[in-house]
């Protein structure tokens, strides 16, 4: 454990000796608008440093970077990744399909969900409430790509009884982050 008091309450803390672990975030535990306002930080922008991420937080560097390695031990941080402009490789087509299943049995929707999974260009599937089951979001090179997936992944007898497709045609808002701090801000 770090010799100090607890981290919730604003702390500073010393790592712990090297090869020693950092201590385990309960899993019930409330996180604090830092820790908040830290995971909001990381998801607009998983390459800053440790010191402009302190800075952003108005922590200094060492608790900063306990609590984001607590957030990661504790997975609310699941990985880092890389965002890439698709539309500089070439030109894709972007389309959600509803689908309808024809039984609804546990087996049925595990059944689609396995089969789905293995199509890589679907980057989506919802489970949804209303008039159809999943909706879908496929991104392809093309209307005849599209087409030959969904061509394939009836023939698979995924269960689908019918589809219906909707072609992008602009994305005005596409948004790479959740607002964490009006979703999860303290006294909300």
């Amino acid at each position: 454990m770090p010799s100090c008091g607890t981290l919730w309450d604003g702390i500073s803390c010393r790592l712990p000796a090297p090869g020693r672990a950092l201590p385990l975030m309960p899993a019930s535990i409330k996180l604090d608008r830092i820790d908040i306002n830290i995971l909001a930080q990381l998801q607009r922008n998983g390459r800053i440093t440790n010191v402009e991420l302190a800075e952003a937080v108005a922590l200094s560097p060492s608790p900063c970077l306990i609590r984001v390695k607590r957030l990661e031990k504790a997975g609310y941080i699941m990985s880092y990744n890389a965002r890439v402009d698709i539309a500089k490789l070439g030109e894709t087509v972007t389309v959600f399909t509803q689908v309808t299943l024809s039984d609804h049995h546990l087996e049925d929707f595990a059944r689609f969900e396995a089969g789905i999974r293995e199509v890589d260009e679907v980057i989506e599937c919802h489970l949804i409430s209303g008039g159809y089951d999943y909706l879908l979001k496929f991104v392809t090179r093309g209307i005849a790509h599209y087409q030959s997936l969904i061509e394939n992944i009836l023939e698979r007898n995924l269960g689908i009884t019918k589809y219906f497709s909707y072609i992008v045609i602009k994305s005005p808002i596409v948004k790479m982050y959740y607002p964490l701090n009006n979703l999860f801000s303290q006294g909300s």
